[in-house]
């Protein structure tokens, strides 16, 4: 069979970070030849699936993946050798079966995803499809809106904003292309305005501006200016959308916002900021407002907000339908981030959001913190029917990939593809 896999070969790459990741090239028995690399996330949820790492200090300081590489190429490739490439769900099945451990400890997400989604790059190739044909059929066509980070706090950059992702939406533009270009003039006129009032326009892990600024508060500030002198109207042509990452200032049962110097809170305490910054700014989105292990706070900020905004749960969920399902039955949020290493495994992350679907949610597919050029979100979002996409700034080259695949999406879409404000019903 011309779609049977002949080789898996993975190896070690850096990613943005300069750490090491992992790549795995697939081949099959017509010749067809495909790659993926794997992202590593910084701000991580505890009860994702393992990324595994050497732990040889010796070697980029212990996070080496020569083990994860030799899982592919010693374990995995050997029984997955001769099957057909488009067998995608018995492929993933049959390496969760093989790993045997609820977080894929043994052998390693980073191992796994690998490799699903090397798979089904290599079976659309073969087939001639582009990937998000393969994976969403001949109808897909929708082009997701951009949530786009431009200042950065938290475990993202080092300055005093305790809040991890001040972001951009460009909901009022008629088509991805044009989304790109309001954000971008609104990126380029928030760096002018740092300038002006001496702030640093250096930026972070996902490039996003990250100044020394006064308050929490003050990132909120700073864009509904930005996009005002970029020439667009705040909360119709872009509006904000935040990730404060609470996991990570969350300790001992209360959220210290010691970078700030905003004191401490509870959970009402966090959601009381939450409400007066929406009364105030075009905030349409909030992501990890509060930790993981919150759920009475999940639960409180969505009864209090979320028939007005999207209450997106990341470090809570972790793409994993056993969290989802719990969320949804507490109604703890009324979004959920999709990460595919927090999960693993390409069909893993496909029955995350069909859960996300049947339940009248909505989902946010997205990159990590440590991410690499590869674009594969770009074609699974579109596949997936997916309205928007986190994917970081409009600078740094392994973000704008992203971006830059979906202009190549829409392009070949034509006038088929459809762009549409994925908050409004």
């Amino acid at each position: 069979m011309a779609r049977e896999i002949k080789e898996i070969k993975a190896m070690e790459i850096l990613d943005s970070r300069g750490n090491p990741t992992i790549r795995t090239f697939v081949t099959l028995a017509d010749g067809s030849i495909a790659s993926a690399s794997v992202p590593s996330g910084a701000s991580t949820g505890e009860n994702e699936a393992l990324e595994l790492r050497d732990g040889d200090s010796s070697r980029y300081g212990g996070k080496g993946v020569l083990k994860a590489v030799g899982n592919v190429n010693d374990v995995i490739a050997p029984r997955l050798i001769g099957v057909d490439a488009a067998r995608q769900q018995y492929i993933d099945m049959v390496m969760i079966d093989m790993d045997g451990t609820e977080n894929k400890s043994r052998l390693g997400a980073n191992a796994t995803l690998s490799v699903s989604m090397a798979v089904a790059r290599a079976a659309a190739t073969s087939l001639g499809l582009p990937l998000y044909s393969y994976l969403g059929g001949c109808t897909a066509n929708r082009i997701p809106v951009p949530m786009m980070n431009i200042l950065n706090g938290g475990k993202h950059a080092d300055c005093s904003v305790d809040f991890q992702e001040f972001m951009i939406m460009p909901l009022g533009a008629p088509c991805f292309a044009e989304a790109l270009r309001y954000g971008s003039e609104t990126f380029h006129a928030l760096k002018v305005l740092l300038k002006e009032k001496g702030y640093a326009t250096s930026v972070g892990d996902e490039g996003g501006f990250a100044p020394n600024l006064t308050s929490n508060e003050e990132p909120c500030e700073l864009i509904v200016q930005a996009i005002e002198r970029a020439g667009f109207r705040p909360g119709e042509d872009v509006a904000i959308a935040i990730d404060p990452a609470a996991s990570s200032f969350f300790e001992d049962g209360t959220y210290k916002l010691s970078r700030s110097g905003a004191g401490e809170k509870d959970s009402a305490g966090m959601v009381d900021i939450f409400k007066e910054w929406v009364a105030k700014y075009p905030i349409v989105s909030i992501e990890d407002g509060l930790a993981e292990d919150d759920w009475e706070g999940f639960n409180l900020i969505t009864r209090e907000m979320g028939d007005k905004i999207q209450i997106v749960g990341d470090d809570i969920f972790v793409t994993n339908v056993n969290f989802i399902r719990r969320g949804i039955k507490e109604g703890s949020a009324n979004s959920v981030l999709i990460k595919l290493n927090q999960i693993g495994t390409v069909s893993e992350t496909v029955s995350a959001i069909r859960l996300c679907r049947e339940a009248g949610w909505s989902f946010v597919v997205s990159h990590r913190s440590g991410e690499t050029e590869d674009a594969f979100i770009s074609d699974f979002t579109v596949a997936m029917d997916g309205r928007q996409i986190k994917t970081g700034s409009v600078s740094r080259s392994e973000r704008l990939a992203k971006y830059n695949r979906l202009l190549e999406i829409e392009q070949e879409l034509g006038s088929a593809a459809r762009f549409e404000n994925p908050l409004k019903s």
